[in-house]
C-alpha cells in the first residue's frame, strides 16, 4: 500500500486521532479508563495501552465505542456510497 505523505493522512496520524477522539469523549461522558474497563469489558491495561500507545483490538475498540455511544461510526466503515442522482454518478461525485 503506497501513500502520497504530501496528499494523505498517514496511518499513524489517523492511529493518533482516534486516540485522542475516544479520550475526548470517555472524559465528556466523565467516566475514568477504569470505569470504562469495566463498562466495555475490556482490560484496564488494553484502555490505558490504547490511550498512551493506539494499541488494541479492533473487537476491543468496539467494545469501547458501544460504551461512548459511537458504534454508528464504525457501521458507517467503508459502506458502499448510495447515490441520489445518475447526474452524481455521470459527473464522478462519488
Amino acid at each position: 500500500m503506497e501513500f502520497d505523505f504530501l496528499k494523505n493522512t498517514t496511518p499513524k496520524e489517523i492511529q493518533l486521532e482516534i486516540v485522542k477522539n475516544v479520550r475526548r469523549k470517555r472524559k465528556e461522558l466523565k467516566l475514568t479508563q477504569e470505569e470504562l474497563a469495566k463498562k466495555s469489558g475490556v482490560s484496564f491495561g488494553s484502555i490505558k495501552r490504547f490511550e498512551n500507545k493506539g494499541e488494541i483490538s479492533l473487537f476491543s475498540l468496539i467494545k469501547i465505542a458501544i460504551v461512548l455511544g459511537c458504534e454508528e461510526e464504525f457501521l458507517e466503515l467503508f459502506k458502499k456510497k448510495e447515490y441520489s442522482s445518475i447526474e452524481e454518478i455521470i459527473n464522478g461525485n462519488y
